[in-house]
């Protein structure tokens, strides 16, 4: 049977739940955040993601960014493995990622 999922490499699982009432539960900028993510998240996975990424910044816009950087590198893997490795979402993924870090990473800190 042919699905509308397309050619990807990420991960493709049904889930059991409630993904509506999980995803109502979310803080306001998650599912404000959610409304201009490009992959499908599940709300567990963005809830989780955030409140890891909220411990190490303990600020919630930086914390935003970091789900912006980890959505980014989550589509450069996809777009290497199903375009190659010439597509042109690689370069501007790439580019972004080192101005991203130069600017939040001053002291010579890595991410």
């Amino acid at each position: 049977m042919s699905h509308n999922r397309g050619k990807t490499s990420l991960k493709l699982t049904r889930r059991q739940g409630q993904p509506m009432r999980e995803y109502d539960r979310l803080p306001s900028e998650l599912r404000q955040w959610l409304t201009t993510a490009v992959l499908p998240w599940r709300p567990a996975s963005v809830k989780r993601a955030f409140d890891r990424a909220f411990i190490r910044t303990r600020d919630a816009r930086r914390a935003l960014e970091e789900l912006d950087d980890l959505q980014a590198r989550l589509i450069a893997k996809d777009v290497r493995r199903v375009w190659g490795p010439d597509h042109p979402m690689l370069a501007d993924i790439s580019s972004a990622e080192q101005h991203h870090h130069r600017t939040e990473y001053p002291r010579g800190r890595s991410a």
